[in-house]
Parts: structure tokens; sequence; C-alpha cells
């Protein structure tokens, strides 16, 4: 079997154009399927949160953790186990954080920083969207 690099190279390129993690192709002779690890998307976002007792604005940065993809978020490795991160719990580059499973595929969604766990954002078994905010990291 001959080996179509010409064909891959363009699969990877609307992998990367589409922002894609994984990709299957077939002519009826061939099937390709290409893919790529998948990591959070990051952005710094400052908020602003009222409190009830003094009515100050109190200013927070906070990294998010936004979704590379659309899928189902699983907040632990299997049902039951405890979860890869909570509030308040510390966290290293390159910690998961939780898991989006798109296509049959888990993807890791990993901490690009150290830091804490500020919020877990979504759910665990939640229907998440592209870029949704899914964890702040302070």
């Amino acid at each position: 079997m001959k080996i179509d690099k010409d064909k891959i190279k363009e699969l990877v390129k609307i992998l990367d154009e589409l922002n894609l993690t994984e990709l299957s192709y077939s002519d009826g002779k061939t099937n390709i399927k290409v893919g790529k690890g998948a990591k959070g998307v990051i952005s710094s976002t400052p908020i602003q949160t009222k409190t009830e007792k003094t009515k100050a604005i109190v200013q927070e940065n906070y990294t998010a953790v936004k979704s590379p993809m659309v899928g189902t978020a699983y907040l632990a490795p299997e049902p039951g186990a405890k979860p890869f991160a909570s509030k308040g719990k510390k966290v290293k580059k390159g910690d998961t954080l939780l898991i989006i499973e798109a296509m049959k595929t888990m993807n890791h969604i990993q901490s690009e920083l150290d830091g804490e766990v500020l919020e877990i954002c979504v759910k665990d078994g939640e229907a998440i969207e592209f870029d949704q905010l899914l964890v702040k990291i302070i």
C-alpha cells in the first residue's frame, strides 16, 4: 500500500484551519485519519463582582481556560473517581483539569500555568460549546 503524503498534508492543513483535533477521510479505497492533542484556549480576563454588604466593586484577575472544541466535559477520569481539579486546588502547568469527549476521543485539557483553581465553570457530563469558559485559574 502506497501512502499518499500529499493527501495527509492537505488533511493536516484543513485540521489546523478549522481548529479540529481529529479528521477522517475516505475515498472508497483508502481511509485516512489524522489528529492532534488538545489544549485549552487561555485568556486573561478581569471580572467585577459586587458584595452585598459593602456594595464595593472587587476586581479579580484570573486566567480563563476555554474549550477548544465541542463535546462533553468530564471532571474525573471515570464515574465515581476523584475529580482532576476542584475549587482551591493548586495546579501546575501540564496538570489535567478535565476531559472533553469529542467524536469518541478523550481530549485532556491541561493547565497552561501554575496556579490555583478559582472556579470550575462546567458540570460533569455537561455538553459544552467551542470557546466556552471551563475553568478559572488565579
